[in-house]
């Protein structure tokens, strides 16, 4: 069984106070994570997570998203990168609390994109280390474009290309909203499950209540894991919330929760 597991940026770190990582719901969700891989030893996770109040504030400063090309929009993409990296190092130091085998891929390294489509990524090294028992770990990074100099690709982003690659069984989004709302900010009528056939009926509801970060907003990121479910017919997407104590470690063993897409009913 191969789960990739996204935490948002939203649940790790605090997105309306700059560069603030919260600490204790790191640690908690390494805790399950390592408690599921106790509980089914042959499970395979992939972790990604996002920059939240890392990342996302100093990229929307320089603009990142869209382009790299000025000497001040390179200094940016420094920056952007550095940020993105003190979050990674500070979720690494708590999985190997956890005493779990992690070892991070940074995309910034391995990843190649012109006008934001991925060219170049050779996944071996992610594979081996599956392979070798090992727990990979990447994040939305800065990425170099040949097309418009740098940009930024987020966990999504990177997951979808790797899924094509590895085929995922599971891919596990987990943030603060217990799945996709179909009134937000109201949020009182979750969507359970969202299909190709069902898409159509819910996709204005969704578009209406789309939160846009600098990666795109949830509309986005449905219709991306749509495209996904469709090239990969077994897989199942979850949208959970990770703020309810054990949420992850139920998800990791097989629970359903939150909003599920999948091919079909």
């Amino acid at each position: 069984m191969l789960i990739f597991l996204k935490l948002g940026g939203s649940l790790i770190t605090d997105k309306d106070r700059p560069k603030t990582a919260r600490v204790d719901i790191i640690n908690r969700l390494c805790g399950e994570i390592a408690a599921a891989k106790k509980e089914k030893p042959h499970l395979n996770i992939i972790l990604g997570h996002g920059s939240g109040s890392f990342g996302h504030a100093s990229a929307r400063k320089y603009g990142t998203h869209g382009g790299v090309r000025s000497r001040e929009e390179w200094l940016g993409f420094a920056e952007v990168w550095r940020d993105a990296r003190e979050l990674n190092q500070i979720v690494m130091s708590s999985l190997d609390e956890a005493n779990l085998p992690a070892i991070s891929f940074p995309p910034s390294a391995m990843v190649t994109t012109d006008h934001r489509k991925i060219i170049t990524w050779d996944t071996q090294n992610i594979q081996s280390a599956l392979q070798a028992g090992l727990l990979p770990v990447i994040m939305g990074d800065v990425i170099f474009d040949h097309g418009q100099g740098g940009t930024i690709l987020s966990t999504e982003e990177l997951f979808h290309y790797l899924a094509l690659v590895i085929h995922p069984d599971r891919i596990l989004y987990t943030g603060k909203d217990e799945g996709v709302w179909e009134d937000f900010p109201q949020s009182q009528k979750l969507i359970s499950k969202i299909t190709p056939q069902t898409f159509p009926q819910i996709q204005a509801a969704i578009q209406a209540s789309a939160s846009v970060d600098v990666t795109g907003g949830m509309l986005l990121k449905v219709q991306s894991m749509l495209h996904l479910v469709q090239q990969i017919p077994n897989l199942k997407v979850q949208i959970f919330s990770g703020l309810e104590a054990g949420n992850v470690h139920k998800a990791l063993t097989g629970e359903e929760l939150g909003t599920i897409i999948s091919s079909g009913f």
